[in-house]
């Protein structure tokens, strides 16, 4: 039981990392398109 406990909170900790972790990339692509589009203009 324990094991099957530490598996689901290991799971679940990875998956909200990941999710943090995409959120970083989109702000970064959309920080750099805008600049893209300040040096256009």
């Amino acid at each position: 039981m324990k094991i099957l406990t530490l598996m689901i909170a290991l799971i679940v900790v990875i998956q909200l990392s990941a999710c943090n972790t995409l959120r970083g990339v989109g702000k970064d692509v959309e920080k750099s398109g805008e600049a893209i589009q300040k040096s256009t203009n």
